[in-house]
Parts: C-alpha cells; structure tokens; sequence
C-alpha cells in the first residue's frame, strides 16, 4: 500500500487527533489538507506548519462540503485519502428533562452523518484514485458504550457498524476503507467532557499518531490502540463486566 506522495482530506484537522494523523502523513511525504470551523485555529496551524493546506468548512452543511469538493477538485485534482475525523464528545445524563435536544442531536450530525456526506461527495475523486483510501476515526466505545456519554457512544458504534459494512462494497472500486478507534485521547474533546474515570486515562495525540501510523502501514483495517484493544477483545469474552467496570459510575459528576 502506498503511504507517500498521496493528497490527503482530514476532517477536524486544526488540533487533536485530526492535527497529530495529519504531521504523520506530512512526516512521509504526503500533500495534507485539514479543514475544520474555527478558522483563527486553522491558521494556526497554517503558521506552525507552512506546508499545510487548510479550508474552513464545517461537515454538517451540505454546501460547505460541495464547495469543498470544488475546490479541492480544481487546485489538487482530488484527493486519494480521505480521513473522517471530526466529533464532539457531550456528557450527559438522559434522565435529566433538561438536557438540550439540539445539542444531541448536533452530536448525531457530526459523528455520523457527516462521515457519510463527506464520503458521498468525495466519492468520484476517490473511484479515480490509483491508492485510494478511505479512514474512518471512531472509538474503542463502538465496542463497550460509556454511560455518562451515550450519544457519543451510540454515534461511534453506527460508525463502525457502517465501515465493516461499506468496507466490501468499495473494495471492487480499489477503495481501502480503515478504521481508527481510539481510546480516550488527551485532546480538547475529552477536556470539554471533564473526564474523571480512572478507566479512561487520555492517551497523547502523538502516540496515538504513532501507533496509528505502525498499523496503518501494515495493511491493518482495524486499528486498536491501547485500552481499544482491551475493549474489543473483553466486548467478546465477558461484555457485561467490561460494561460495569466501565461504567462506575454511569451518571456525569456535572
């Protein structure tokens, strides 16, 4: 498989995860565009690392996305990988009548049905790809859900079931479709959650990168670093006492 000298699309890419998996495909030779909402946080990144290409274009707007498809198609000639990686991560206790329905359902918008409009639109550039590939940034909560954030983890386990199940139908079209599921990583997502589980200790971004970068290089679809992997296997011995260990205790302290 080819990792050098491909133009790559990463979603969310101004910090995190996004921003780590996009200095490792820069470390290897690639072309790296990142987009993302907060345009004062894309160009810092801009500054930090010159080579970059940055696009503020927000993945729930079906008309940022096509005009991103533009003008990606017309300044790159469109891209061989695609990374899906932008998500927010709600605390929340669905038991409480005032939580805000919008917010969940904003949640839903850009966990899941923006990796499926990203993929739609991008869909021709990467059918004409020699070494196209597809990657998909979910969580090791697709395979053990975390109480104090169902949504969240209602989102990740529907991307992962989707991946697995669009993995067969691309690959006639020579599309290799991976999957990143992360533990809980140290990122401006995981602060915002105010995570106080001592199961649930944040990984560095770069390591993660690292990791990610090892798998990905082998040939791995699945990829499975830290307690994911821990998750995935106990998800199939013992699920229910995974899912009480994970989950004590099941209700956000705020």
């Amino acid at each position: 498989m080819n990792q050098s000298k491909q133009k790559v699309l990463i979603t969310g890419g101004g910090s995190g995860i996004g921003l780590s998996l996009a200095q490792k495909f820069m470390e290897h030779g690639n072309t790296v565009i990142v987009t993302g909402r907060n345009l004062a946080k894309l160009e810092k990144v801009k500054t930090d690392f010159p080579q970059i290409h940055i696009y503020q274009s927000d993945v729930t707007k079906e008309e940022d996305v096509k005009s991103l498809v533009d003008q990606i198609q017309t300044e790159f000639g469109g891209i061989d990988v695609l990374v899906n990686n932008a998500g927010i991560m709600l605390l929340l206790d669905t038991a409480n009548e005032n939580n805000d329905l919008q917010k969940q359902f904003e949640e839903i918008e850009i966990n899941y049905h923006a990796p499926i409009r990203m993929l739609y639109y991008f869909l021709p550039q990467l059918k004409k790809s020699k070494s196209a590939t597809l990657i998909n940034v979910s969580s090791g909560l697709a395979y053990v859900p975390f109480a104090q954030a169902p949504v969240y983890s209602g989102t990740k386990a529907a991307v992962h079931l989707w991946t697995q199940a669009i993995r067969p139908q691309l690959k006639p079209h020579n599309i290799k479709v991976v999957e990143l599921l992360p533990p809980v990583v140290d990122t401006k997502l995981s602060k915002d959650a105010d995570l106080k589980d001592d199961n649930l200790k944040p990984m560095p971004p770069e390591k993660l990168a690292e990791l990610f970068w090892k798998d990905y290089t082998n040939g791995k679809e699945e990829i499975t670093p830290g307690l994911s992997k821990q998750l995935k296997l106990m998800s199939r011995l013992a699920p229910k006492f995974i899912f009480k260990q994970l989950n004590k205790p099941a209700i956000p302290n705020k």
